[in-house]
């Protein structure tokens, strides 16, 4: 391994870090009480997102279940660098949306966006709310009525454009780039998948107040429950090996397949900045500290990372023919993304490859031939192509059938199709 990857190994495993996190906490705790400051949640709502009527819908409920104060602040929409192929990106959150919404017990939102007059006034009621004493329900109420097609509440017009820039800015300075995002202490928390961290966070603060300890929306599990009798099928997984959540799928969804009695299909794509879709520095560390605490609440290890964009990538992947062919797909998948997530392998060199190609169960003296040969690159865009025409864009993604899901978080889904 050369130095540079050797350095950005280290740095990235203390960025990663527990001890890193802790600290931070700790710090902006004592910020926080120097300043005589309550504790604040801030909440960014952009009415064009489905995803904020799902996380309206639980903050009066979390407003009284924690000690804080929750600011909301009106934002615009996602610039198109961190909000990639717009239109397929709109198309899933509708779907997805109806997806938690059915788990949640409340109405499904609209099937299609809103009229734009409908999101313009949703924004200037918000605009007209924030700073009120009871901004947050009236934010509910509007978000509920706009995604559910009931007629928009009555209320005072704010600016808009006096709204958005302090809530684009104070979003910035929270480190993130979307709607539907709650910010606390250094840390932010999208939409209701990442509510329970926070939740926690809180708790241990010693903010929660009365009986009740589920979380609001607790991860749903993988499985549903044993699988008396598997119905076998097809589970085609599309990844990337420079996809953190591509890592933490992996075991998990070979042991979907296995209790389904499915055949796993390893349907790889190049990643999205190698297929000329950009994933700008604020979206990369967001993503890097997200996988990191959803590794440690899966028990997944991750955090040693050697980044495989470019050259790696391909190398793995003038590989992977073969090592399905070997019977090894599997495990060769693993192996590769075992070892840039957690292990600080380098497989941009023969060292660090052949280490990937032996932990596969496979002999480096076949592989290393086949390194660097073009075979490979007709299956991914076939795989890319089949993707795009799915609605989705990134991995991992899962298809079992006609459903097809986007996220780690999602395998519940998957699990259900399997069932039937």
């Amino acid at each position: 391994m050369g130095i540079k990857a050797a350095i950005g190994s280290r740095l990235a495993q203390l960025y990663t870090s527990e001890w890193l996190l802790t600290r931070s906490r700790a710090k902006a705790e004592r910020r926080r009480q120097r300043k005589g400051q309550a504790h604040m949640v801030d909440l960014f709502i952009d009415p064009a997102d489905p995803y904020g009527y799902l996380l309206l819908a639980l903050m009066p409920a979390f407003a009284d279940r924690y000690d804080v104060r929750v600011q909301p602040w009106l934002v615009g929409d996602p610039e198109d660098a961190v909000a990639p192929d717009r239109e397929r990106l709109a198309g899933w959150s509708a779907q997805d949306c109806a997806l938690l919404a059915t788990r949640m017990g409340i109405s499904a939102p609209v099937a299609t966006a809103p009229a734009t007059d409908r999101i313009d006034a949703a924004r200037a009621l918000i605009a007209g709310a924030i700073g009120r004493d009871n901004a947050l329900p009236i934010c509910a109420d509007v978000m509920t009525a706009l995604w559910t097609g009931a007629p928009l509440p009555d209320g005072p017009h704010g600016d808009v454009g006096a709204a958005v820039a302090p809530g684009n800015a104070r979003r910035a300075e929270a480190g993130h780039y979307l709607g539907s995002v709650l910010a606390y202490g250094g840390e932010s928390y999208w939409g209701i998948d990442r509510l329970h961290f926070l939740e926690a966070r809180l708790t241990e603060l010693g903010l929660h107040r009365g009986n009740a300890t589920a979380p609001l929306y607790p991860p749903p599990p993988d499985l549903a429950g044993p699988v008396a009798a598997p119905r076998g099928g097809e589970l085609h997984w599309y990844l990337s090996f420079r996809s953190p959540y591509t890592w933490l799928s992996a075991n998990r969804v070979k042991a979907m397949a296995d209790a389904h009695g499915a055949e796993l299909k390893l349907r790889f794509v190049l990643p999205m900045v190698m297929r000329s879709l950009p994933v700008p520095p604020v979206k990369r560390r967001y993503i890097t500290r997200d996988a990191a605490r959803e590794a440690r609440r899966l028990g997944i290890p991750f955090g040693k990372i050697v980044d495989p964009v470019g050259e790696p990538v391909e190398r793995g992947y003038s590989l992977l023919p073969w090592a399905r062919e070997q019977g090894r797909g599997f495990a060769f998948v693993e192996s590769f993304l075992r070892n840039v997530w957690s292990e600080g392998t380098d497989a941009g060199t023969d060292a660090g490859l052949q280490r990937i190609v032996e932990q596969a169960g496979l002999e480096w003296a076949a592989a290393r031939p086949l390194i660097g040969n073009d075979g490979w690159r007709a299956e991914a865009e076939a795989n890319r192509q089949e993707l795009l025409s799915l609605g989705h864009w990134g991995v991992p993604s899962f298809r079992v059938g006609d459903t097809a899901v986007w996220g780690q978080d999602r395998l519940w889904v998957i699990d259900a199709a399997l069932r039937g």
